[in-house]
């Protein structure tokens, strides 16, 4: 167990390097956690990056194992992004060993200021399920509100998410394919634990048109390889919004971009199909591969 002493919480953190000494000089990936997670859901992917890279995982606050320091600390994307930056300074990430940044759904968001404040340390970013949107579309208002109205009706349910039923429904949400057990269970904690304040700040800024703006531009603007990874069958943010987002940077950036997209999962890829998530990371991350394949797996690519 570790925890980072900062002014806004005590961070709680996991570093593959505690357990094998030799990963202190292997490329580092920082992983950023979606709405409402721990940095629990990742240890699949972790593990089976064992051999190759040093993994760092940790609760935001408000989240898992994560304790504040006294009142709560104002839940911002730059407040968020603190906590990050703090544990790559602690850790002093991306001096010795290349260092990635991942980040999933709204944990995206947090990732690209992350990496745009951390550039001299970075090397790559990766975004999972959290693209970019023409917010004049009259369908994807739509979408959004429905999502806006989902996390503050299962927030003020959240109570009712103990019973077996709505358990059920929680994680078909999330997921296209069925998840280990053991993993839905920690969907389950994670939510039912979690700050009531942190997920509805987190839950409504996100969606905010100002804070997708200066999201846009951070990953418009990040000259380095990016890779970008969706499941097509995403029930929760629209999948769509990748497409855009890919669009927009081979039109915007000359930086490498890679595009993973996953057929037949949803919004969990890293849970959904282990062994394809890793592979992407393993190929395109952590080998910086240009090369364009029609199939990694389960998942279809495409690379400019």
């Amino acid at each position: 167990m570790n925890r980072l002493s900062i002014g806004r919480c005590e961070l709680y953190y996991e570093d593959s390097a505690e357990r094998f000494a030799e990963h202190r000089h292997k490329p580092a990936i920082l992983f950023i956690n979606g709405w409402a997670l721990s940095g629990r859901y990742w240890q699949p992917t972790v593990e089976a990056l064992r051999t190759e890279a040093r993994s760092i995982t940790f609760d935001q606050a408000g989240t898992g194992r994560t304790r504040f320091r006294g009142k709560r600390p104002p839940f911002t994307i730059e407040g968020f992004a603190e906590e990050a930056e703090a544990l790559i300074e602690h850790l002093q990430l991306g001096k010795d060993a290349p260092l990635h940044i991942v980040g999933h759904s709204m944990g995206a968001m947090v990732a690209a200021e992350v990496f745009q404040r951390q550039r001299r340390r970075a090397t790559s970013l990766t975004i999972i399920a959290c693209g970019i949107f023409e917010y004049g579309a009259v369908d994807l208002r739509f979408q959004l509100k429905m999502l806006s109205a989902f996390i503050h009706a299962t927030m003020k349910a959240k109570k009712l998410f103990q019973l077996e039923p709505l358990k059920r429904a929680f994680v078909a949400k999330a997921t296209a394919r069925p998840i280990p057990r053991e993993y839905a269970e920690i969907l389950i904690e994670d939510f039912l634990t979690v700050d009531d304040e942190a997920a509805t700040a987190v839950g409504t800024f996100s969606l905010r048109y100002d804070i997708s703006l200066h999201y846009i531009k951070n990953l418009l603007t990040a000259e380095a390889p990016m890779c970008l990874i969706v499941g097509d069958k995403d029930k929760t943010i629209p999948p769509a919004g990748m497409t855009t987002l890919f669009e927009k940077r081979k039109a915007h950036s000359t930086a490498p971009t890679t595009f993973v997209r996953f057929p037949s999962l949803g919004h969990l890829p890293m849970l959904e199909d282990t062994p394809a998530f890793a592979e992407v990371l393993r190929q395109y991350v952590l080998t910086g591969s240009n090369q364009t394949v029609e199939q990694i797996q389960a998942g279809h690519l495409q690379n400019v």
